[in-house]
């Protein structure tokens, strides 16, 4: 079931959030978020958004209103004990969408909708998600064009398509920040949707498109280094330029001489 605003309001409130940087993320488990999270945005921050918060303010802001943000990564997680904030659990949107279709399963109230991947792509996870729920929890998926996001028309078309949709659960697997800007720009227009998932290549796991590391790399906080090289020339210029100054800002925190390139506390 639902819980009101009031109550919604409440939980958010009670939270514990921890500073990396110039963000905000929840010390909360996984089993925690799933016993809450019944209303609102969540978005899941690794090394790479972090570095993009350092320079995109409209994103920076979509982080100060998001109501959930959870560790993606091994590396921020470290870098959170490091700075002697430790968080509980890394809780990533690749590892959180399975958990909550699956904690939801026997839930008829909980209907997702997802959004992302290549032609067909969303199609396909949608199957193989009900197949593993064994009934329809996913009821509709759509793979937009590239660009969509400047597009009006089809970005009406999405909205049309969500509010005509028995959904309440909206995935959202196109990239950051894309995906999280499109959120923020249309959810007033969804008139159903409650829970929001900003969740990268998600849709691409679950449709078994794309393979995430093994388990072990992704324990060992170099699962980046497994999907360089398989895609290194998507993937080069962000983790070996873009991201790399993530430590030394960390370093920064740890003497308390970073500051927020947006001046706001």
């Amino acid at each position: 079931m639902l819980i009101c605003k009031q109550e919604y309001s409440e939980i958010i409130m009670e939270k514990e959030r921890l500073r990396i940087l110039n963000i905000l993320v929840d010390n909360i488990t996984k089993q925690e978020l799933l016993e809450q999270f019944t209303e609102g945005v969540l978005i899941t921050p690794n090394v790479d958004h972090l570095m993009k918060l350092q320079r995109d303010k409209e994103f920076y802001q979509i982080y100060q209103k998001a109501d959930y943000v959870t560790v993606d990564s091994q590396i921020v997680k470290m870098a959170m004990k490091f700075l002697g904030t430790p968080v509980k659990e890394v809780i990533t949107g690749s590892g959180f969408l399975p958990s909550f279709y699956t904690y939801h399963k026997d839930n008829p109230d909980m209907r997702i909708f997802l959004l992302g991947a290549a032609p067909g792509v969303a199609d396909i996870a949608m199957q193989k998600i009900n197949e593993k729920v064994g009934r329809d929890i996913v009821v509709g998926a759509y793979s937009p064009s590239f660009g969509f996001e400047k597009n009006e028309e089809e970005c009406q078309k999405i909205i049309n398509m969500l509010n005509n949709s028995p959904a309440n659960v909206l995935v959202v697997g196109v990239g950051a920040p894309k995906q999280e800007k499109w959120i923020y720009k249309y959810k007033q227009k969804l008139e159903n949707i409650k829970i929001y998932l900003a969740i990268g290549a998600t849709i691409d796991f679950e449709a078994e498109k794309v393979k995430r590391a093994p388990v072990i790399m992704q324990k060992l906080a170099i699962e980046w280094l497994y999907r360089l090289v398989k895609e290194p020339r998507r993937l080069w210029r962000r983790y070996i330029v873009e991201d790399m100054p993530f430590f030394a800002l960390i370093l920064k925190q740890k003497r308390g001489k970073y500051v927020n390139p947006f001046n706001v506390s």
